[in-house]
């Protein structure tokens, strides 16, 4: 009986046509989010779209060293991001880099002198007391203020003014009753001015005709100030000097109030300590606790008796920070012993927002500029012309070289570039508003090195290929043969490239990164189009005539590798026996 034929099983015959469907629909996904996001181009970095980017360094001072941690870090970075909003700039970026590096991002338009000077200055944090305050024309009507007789543990409504007490009193609560809206903002500046007149029993007319001016030309700011416009949230009165009185803005449950304040009781540094606390003793949620220096603790204490004597606004004070107003709580009694509490309907990200911005008064860092780029528009987009022109013909080189050497199996590595170049271009696009992935001249050298890094893998797959029919194979065993090998080699030279890129990542910062990123990208993405595009697309083309049987322009001739011949196997004869005798 012949023995049964030797060969594959069908469940082990590899089934290309599911991975081409699972990359094609990979690819129609990622293209439908791309168009349904909106953003259909990769955001471009300064150096392509022009603009200012600035490098500050963190430096602690003598004997802090420990300050610089990601808590700090992440709190100056939040106060830089106000700053830069200042200047009414929306695309801009500020992020940390590294431990101790901060990188201010400003796209075109911007003055980059000014954008330094903003975001390179230590924060101004003051505590002013309130002369009135009401709702910004042209924003939603407010809910009334709630009354002045609110626990101190802080109020269920959402719309509650916080409430600032005395660490060991916070039972205590107010009783006074509240106003709409406080006196008129000229019996305010009227009473401001009495209160911190000269201690002189007879001040002069000159000093009291200039105040009453000052007064007059306050009022009217006061009077004209929206701050329903972005233009002015960030702007108003926030070159005035400690001790002026000013306006401000501020958010009050996503209403914003216009404030005139007296001036600066309390300076930012007089703070030694703030953190926020979720009270479980009194169920008064989460609080913002701040301890004073000593000098501090005597100022606080000052000012808070004076305001709670008064009814609202005028019991309120404002905590100020580069000139907008990020809190008003309101006292009923004076605070003392250097502690106080901020209690109030705070969420926890909401109390932990106020005590970063308390701390950064007392935060023991300044910030020193190391390096400042203004990138023209014209230069950023001839540096973008130029990447593109080079990235072209990097392309075209190893098109030719393909179609020179491999001929007809360059209709298998030219859609895989392509699928490739798709792919990276998608992914780009939706990082940009995903992770704030910006593609800068670095990143675009990266890509184009991933061009040669994309096509070596076709080529050591081709070649184990022609090595396989060399000895003899037909093209489908030797497809089949030639894949394990070539896959191996394929994934430890993408590993050791994607190690070198992750590498260069970490231990890298400025646009270098870009350019690792790119690269650690672009090799993730070589292993996916070689093992769910290429391979499954050699398979399908090696069942054709053209490519099976060799023709001379396939790129896999037999005679032009230099073929064996196939080995055939012949029965050996038998040995003679000898005969035997009788």
């Amino acid at each position: 009986m012949a023995a049964p034929k030797r060969g594959r099983s069908a469940s082990a015959q590899s089934k290309p046509g599911r991975s081409l469907a699972l990359i094609l629909i990979a690819i129609v996904a990622l293209t439908g989010g791309m168009f349904a996001s909106g953003h259909t181009t990769p955001r471009l970095g300064i150096d392509l779209a022009g603009g200012t980017s600035i490098t500050l360094r963190a430096v602690p001072e003598k004997g802090q060293e420990s300050a610089i941690n990601k808590t700090n870090m992440d709190t100056a970075v939040d106060i830089m991001n106000r700053r830069v909003n200042g200047l009414g700039v929306s695309e801009a970026e500020v992020q940390t880099q590294g431990s101790r590096n901060i990188i201010v991002n400003i796209p075109k338009g911007t003055n980059s002198e000014q954008a330094r000077q903003q975001v390179g200055t230590t924060a101004k944090l003051y505590f002013r007391p309130v002369l009135a305050t009401e709702a910004s024309a042209g924003a939603a009507t407010a809910s009334p203020s709630p009354s002045a007789s609110s626990s101190a543990s802080g109020s269920s409504s959402s719309s509650a003014k916080p409430k600032a007490t005395g660490s060991s009193s916070s039972s205590a609560t107010p009783t006074a009753t509240a106003t709409s809206q406080g006196r008129a903002a000229s019996d305010a500046l009227k009473a401001d001015a009495s209160s911190s007149a000269s201690p002189s029993a007879t001040p002069s007319a000159n000093s009291s005709s200039a105040a009453s001016a000052a007064a007059t030309k306050l009022e009217a700011q006061y009077t004209a100030l929206d701050c329903s416009k972005k233009s002015v949230q960030n702007t108003a009165g926030k070159d005035a000097t400690a001790k002026e009185a000013t306006v401000a803005c501020g958010k009050v449950s996503g209403v914003w109030y216009k404030y005139l304040l007296g001036p600066a009781a309390v300076d930012g540094t007089d703070v030694k300590k703030a953190q926020a606390v979720y009270n479980t003793t009194s169920a008064a949620g989460w609080q913002v606790t701040m301890d004073f220096t000593g000098k501090g603790s005597d100022k606080f204490a000052s000012i808070t008796g004076e305001l709670a004597k008064n009814t609202q606004p005028q019991n309120e004070f404002g905590i100020v920070l580069d000139g907008q107003v990020v809190s008003s709580p309101y006292v009923s009694s004076s605070i003392t012993g250097g502690n106080a509490e901020i209690s109030g309907s705070f969420t926890q990200e909401e109390a932990q927002s106020l005590a970063n911005m308390l701390s950064y008064g007392a935060l023991p860092l300044t910030f020193k500029t190391d390096s400042v780029t203004t990138v023209t528009a014209a230069l950023g987009g001839e540096q973008l012309h130029a990447g593109l022109i080079a990235g072209a013909i990097g392309l075209a080189l190893v098109v030719i070289y393909l179609l020179i050497f491999y001929r007809g199996l360059s209709v298998i590595a030219i859609p895989s570039l392509l699928v490739s170049a798709i792919l990276t271009y998608v992914i780009m696009a939706l990082l940009g508003p995903g992770i704030g992935f910006a593609l800068n001249l670095p990143a675009v050298c990266g890509a184009i090195v991933a061009i040669g890094i994309t096509a070596d893998s076709f080529i050591v797959f081709f070649e184990r290929i022609r090595d396989e029919i060399r000895e003899g194979r037909s093209l489908r065993p030797a497809v089949e043969r030639a894949w394990p090998r070539a896959r191996r080699t394929i994934l430890v030279s993408d590993f050791v490239s994607f190690l070198a890129a992750a590498v260069l990542f970490i231990v890298t910062v400025g646009k270098v990164q870009g350019f690792a990123f790119t690269l650690g990208l672009t090799t993730v993405l070589d292993v996916v189009v070689v093992f769910l595009f290429t391979k499954p697309l050699m398979t399908i083309l090696a069942r054709r005539k053209f490519f099976s049987n060799g023709h001379k322009y396939s790129g896999l001739d037999p005679k032009a590798l230099g073929a064996k011949p196939p080995l055939r196997r012949t029965r050996r004869p038998s040995a003679p026996v000898d005969p035997k005798e009788a």
